[in-house]
């Protein structure tokens, strides 16, 4: 798969686009999972697909492990799974540049596979144990199928265009769907893609 970074799909059926490149990541590095591994990284990058999803948490992955000790079950489980989420996400999209600060890819692979792995016994259903206990066991093997992503879409690159987005979905701003429009992505009218949205919500 070329790249993928100006794709109107990505705009317009986020959830879609992922699938694609999730499946395609796997195969491409022949990677096994089922079903749910796939659904669930599906939603981990339209989770994180405007930075500032990625930057609301501020306090650092030992901050928040420590927090997720403390807590009661509910809260326990909450951050427990975004400590998980933006390990894996950070470690697949960002580990070049990780590579070169003091706490290094490694530390997030630790600190990711850790959360999964308690995350797999606090919670209850048999399903969701056992999908967090694959991400715990094979944190690294999907690390691997987010970097295929990351390199494929060239998703980092074009954050500007998916901000860029939100603003016009948001506001209707003209001058951002002009923008859109010369950097090759094609706006539907804005009545139209919020209810694209609505629909996958």
């Amino acid at each position: 798969m070329g790249n993928q970074g100006n794709d109107p799909q990505l705009f317009l059926n986020p959830k879609d686009y992922f699938r694609e490149m999730v499946e395609s990541g796997f195969q491409r590095r022949k990677i096994k999972s089922n079903s749910y591994v796939q659904s669930y990284l599906v939603s981990l990058l339209e989770k994180y697909m405007l930075a500032e999803q990625l930057n609301q948490n501020q306090e650092t992955l030992a901050e928040l492990f420590l927090k997720a000790n403390q807590v009661e079950a509910t809260e326990k489980i909450e951050l427990l799974r975004s400590l998980g989420d933006r390990s894996l996400y950070i470690s697949g999209f960002f580990a070049d540049s990780l590579n070169r600060k003091l706490v290094d890819v490694d530390y997030y692979i630790q600190m990711g596979g850790a959360a999964y792995g308690q995350l797999a016994q606090v919670v209850k259903e048999d399903t969701s144990s056992q999908l967090y206990r694959t991400f715990s066991l094979r944190f690294v093997d999907f690390v691997e199928v987010l970097s295929y992503i990351s390199q494929a879409s060239n998703l980092q690159n074009n954050s500007n265009l998916l901000r860029l987005y939100e603003r016009y979905i948001r506001t209707g701003s003209s001058l951002a769907r002009e923008l859109l429009a010369e950097a090759g992505v094609v706006a539907v009218p804005m009545d139209q893609a919020k209810a694209s949205q609505q629909d996958d919500q």
